[in-house]
This record gives C-alpha cells, sequence and structure tokens, in this order.
C-alpha cells in the first residue's frame, strides 16, 4: 500500500520561474517521510527517547511537468529497500496532480545515527520490528553498506 500526502503549492513555495521550487519539491517529501514514519511508531517522542535521527544520504529527482500554484499536490512514498538491521532505508517518492498526472519522482537514501555517539546506527527491539512490518514496494530490495557508496566517486587527488 502506497503512503500519500496532500499539499496545496503556495507563493513561497515558487521559483523565479514561477512554478515550484527544487526545495519545494525536498520539503514535501521530507514532511510525507516523516508522516509516514511518524503515523508508525517513530514519533518525535520515541526519536528522543531512544537519541535517534533519520539523515539523508541521497536525493535523486527526476521532473516531467512543471508544477503551478492553485492546485492540490499528492507526495507518495514507498520503501524500496531496508537493510537487514534498519540501519539504511531507501524511499522511492512520486508527485500527482489533482488529475492524476505524475510530475515528479525521487529515490532518496537513508539511514539512522545514535545522537550520542553521532554514528550511523542499526534499529533495536520494537522499533526494528515495526520498520521490518512496514509495507514494501514491488522492487524493494535488501540494502548493505555498499549499496550507500555506489554513486561516490572520489578525485585522486583527494583519494
Amino acid at each position: 500500500m502506497t503512503y500519500f500526502k496532500e499539499f496545496e503549492v503556495r507563493w513561497s513555495d515558487l521559483d523565479a520561474n514561477r512554478h515550484m521550487a527544487n526545495s519545494a519539491y525536498t520539503n514535501f517529501m521530507s514532511h510525507t517521510r516523516m508522516a509516514f514514519l511518524m503515523e508508525r511508531g517513530f514519533d518525535h517522542q520515541t526519536l528522543i527517547k531512544n537519541q535517534l535521527g533519520p539523515v539523508v544520504f541521497y536525493e535523486h529527482m527526476y521532473y516531467f511537468k512543471e508544477v503551478f500554484p492553485g492546485k492540490p499536490l499528492k507526495v507518495s512514498v514507498e520503501v524500496t529497500g531496508m537493510s537487514e538491521d534498519g540501519m539504511f532505508f531507501e524511499f522511492h517518492h512520486n508527485f500527482y496532480t489533482a488529475d492524476g498526472k505524475n510530475v515528479a519522482h525521487c529515490e532518496m537514501m537513508g539511514g539512522w545515527i545514535d545522537l550520542d555517539t553521532r554514528k550511523l546506527t542499526g534499529l533495536k527491539g520494537e522499533l526494528l520490528e515495526n520498520f521490518q512490518k512496514f509495507t514494501k514496494a514491488g522492487n524493494f530490495r535488501q540494502l548493505t553498506k555498499e549499496d550507500t557508496r555506489k554513486f561516490r566517486k572520489i578525485p585522486k587527488d583527494l583519494d
């Protein structure tokens, strides 16, 4: 089952070309992801209690059509990947106009950090069980640490 959140494209969401700004897409996706997580037991209090915070490794956006203000926009989130210990996750987002046109797509990968040590950490106990129960997309895959490095290209002089 795909999770959806509906938004109104506001004047403040526009860029100089008077269509929805790149930063608005990012904000809508982040809001959708957090609403999805909160409704599944990853609310603010639980994250504080467990000293956990979500981090984004990358977001790859694909824009198909311009989005203008005045009409609602639906944003989806699907779980497309997760590591066995829950440390890493991958979500895909789609943006739809009121009449159902898919206007953008995003692939994002993230992980969880321990807010005390500031290091990546896996999920434990009930949080891991909850995370593993999330409905998974048809293209779901088991993630490993290597998946977090697939776009890493370091110039030789910085290596």
